[in-house]
């Protein structure tokens, strides 16, 4: 039976407005029953508050539970993997980490493409680091540091909390850019790490502002540089390695994502929501509490930034040789 083109197209345009109808009915009752948000990291870390976080918010303003799923392996490879083989169909959200974007380099096989298997939802924050160092190190600046530290290579070790860490990364790219050569030590506990960058066993590190800031204050700690595109507000008298080196930046960016092919409509809706969270002076000041700052993008714009992250990152984890413990 042959249709004429004009009823045709009749009928291939109510079928797609259809379509776009129940893509809209969908979304306008998401969420129907609980939703799953699943991170690789520990309970009680900086991710999994953030998580909860988000997930108390998400739960008030869309009236389901989320429902917080710590699963730690593989640098976060076995959350991001539970959620690409989850359906497609918003119920399962992955807290998205600076790891996703650094773990398709370090990893050589893994089951998944971050990049073409999550589906970017929204950002939540983005968390800076200061470079600081023991006193005894006799430089007061970043031009300095990197003068004593070409004229004594591998005499300063440079800790970090774990082999392929952001904050390992944030120091191999500033060797990658200066040229300096230092000796790197991996902790598997900040405490320790601490205890040994204050009692100058290791001289150099780039740490969170909470767990340096005090340390700063009293002074048995000095920062040379954040590594913030800006000034920090905690820090307002120490420069950006930016001033020194153009181009430089390094910060943790934390968000959502969801399995590829997730609607578009559910997205756009976690999107507004995740937004509108970051307006809200209670959720802002949490965040700050972890050091964090918001981030406000939309689900494409997150996806530019986890892209860009992902290249950048690959040229560092290149450049330094580094693989997983």
């Amino acid at each position: 039976m042959r249709f004429p083109r004009r009823k045709f197209l009749h009928l291939a345009v109510g079928a797609a407005a259809v379509s776009a109808s129940l893509r809209i009915a969908r979304a306008q009752t998401y969420p129907a029953r609980p939703v799953r948000i699943i991170t690789g990291s520990a309970f009680g870390g900086s991710p999994d508050v953030v998580a909860r976080l988000m997930g108390q918010w998400l739960s008030e303003r869309l009236g389901q539970q989320f429902i917080i799923e710590n699963l730690p392996g593989a640098s976060s490879n076995v959350a991001t993997e539970a959620v690409v083989r989850a359906p497609a169909d918003g119920y399962t959200l992955l807290l998205v980490t600076p790891a996703s974007a650094i773990n398709a380099t370090l990893y050589e096989k893994l089951n998944f493409n971050f990049i073409r298997d999550i589906a970017p939802v929204g950002s939540i924050l983005r968390v800076p680091y200061v470079m600081e160092v023991n006193p005894s190190v006799p430089v007061k600046t970043v031009p300095e540091f990197i003068d004593y530290a070409k004229a004594n290579p591998r005499k300063l070790k440079i800790a970090s909390s774990g082999n392929g860490t952001p904050g390992h990364l944030a120091g191999e790219l500033f060797k990658m850019m200066t040229g300096v050569d230092m000796v790197h030590v991996p902790y598997r506990s900040v405490p320790t790490l601490l205890t040994d960058l204050l009692g100058g066993q290791v001289q150099v590190f780039f740490g969170g502002i909470p767990t340096s800031i005090k340390h700063i204050r009293a002074g048995v700690l000095r920062p040379l540089a954040v590594t913030a595109a800006t000034r920090l507000e905690a820090l307002p008298d120490v420069p950006t390695l930016g001033d020194f080196l153009p181009g430089y930046e390094v910060s943790s960016v934390l968000g959502l994502g969801a399995p590829k092919d997730t609607p578009a409509a559910v997205i756009a809706r976690l999107n507004k929501e995740i937004n509108a969270s970051l307006t809200d002076s209670m959720i802002k000041a949490r965040i700050a509490e972890e050091g964090g700052t918001v981030l406000t993008l939309s689900s494409a714009e997150f996806g530019k930034l986890l892209a860009d992250e992902t290249e950048k990152w690959a040229e560092v984890v290149k450049f330094a040789g580094i693989r997983p413990d």
